[in-house]
């Protein structure tokens, strides 16, 4: 009796369709993902050339120092309590506005975070002085 050999069967993927399914996947997962847009800090600025001359008295200087000090009319305050500083000013005049300069190596997230003591105060009137 001769044995016959037998031939394995192998499982075959069929490879003619994996460019077309890679392709409509990558269509897909473009045409349905979203990209979030950064919106930035919400200040109006004023039209160029607007300038308006300012009583001393109605303005309140807000420093930050390159090593990220704030500097609240001269006197030094915890980035915590700015935001109640600026209510107690802001009740005394109710004109006031809030001059913010930050030193040129100041770090960005203190310059947000003293804005966003100023927002949490309701202080309408923000200045943003250059550095000098």
């Amino acid at each position: 009796m001769a044995i016959r050999e037998r031939k394995a069967r192998t499982g075959a993927i069929p490879e003619g369709g994996m460019a077309d399914i890679a392709f409509l996947l990558l269509v897909f997962f473009l045409v349905t993902t979203t990209i979030d847009m950064d919106k930035g800090l919400g200040i109006i600025l004023p039209a160029e050339g607007q300038e308006l001359e300012i009583n001393k008295k109605n303005i309140l200087n807000c420093l930050i120092s390159s090593s990220g000090a704030v500097l609240l009319g001269g006197e030094p305050v915890e980035l915590k309590d700015l935001s109640r500083r600026v209510k107690e000013e802001l009740r005394e005049n109710d004109k006031l506005i809030v001059s913010v300069k930050a030193h040129e190596k100041a770090q960005y997230d203190v310059y947000i975070e003293v804005l966003d003591q100023l927002k949490l105060a309701k202080a309408t009137r923000i200045s943003i002085a250059e550095t000098e």
